[in-house]
């Protein structure tokens, strides 16, 4: 039987991939273009660490036909942080609206939204939580 390696992308279409780009890429700092095809309509590209990326796709006249939460469908994606008060002066620093949440296990759960509507939540567990 084969077994799941690792989680390795998320594939989004951007209606302008370029603004998805350097909104990762500040969100990230040390994200980097994988791979990519600037060419016409079948432009793409892969930004990301050496562990994960994602997949955008330039979708210009697309237009997002899922509303978080209200829909079956992706609600957020969910990456791991390591300092989520430096997250927050960050987001901030750079004009990034967000939102927070608490739950038991967590330090801090940060929301953020992409030009494309979709949202990914900032974890940081606490030092005690097992599954972290």
């Amino acid at each position: 039987m084969a077994k799941l390696q690792r989680f390795e992308h998320i594939n989004l279409s951007c209606q302008d991939i370029d603004a998805s780009k350097s909104f990762y890429q500040t969100l990230f700092p040390d994200w980097y273009v994988r791979a990519e095809n600037q060419e016409g309509s079948d432009r793409w590209m892969h930004i990301g660490n050496d562990q994960f990326y994602l997949a955008l796709n330039h979708n210009p006249n697309h237009k997002r036909v899922h509303e978080i939460y209200e829909n079956l469908g992706v609600n957020h994606v969910g990456f791991v942080i390591d300092n989520g008060e430096a997250m927050k002066t960050h987001l901030s620093k750079n004009g990034i609206e967000y939102y927070t949440m608490t739950a038991p296990e967590t330090k801090h759960r940060i929301y953020v939204t992409d030009p494309d509507g979709n949202e990914i939540e900032l974890v940081e567990y606490n030092p005690d939580y097992s599954l972290r």
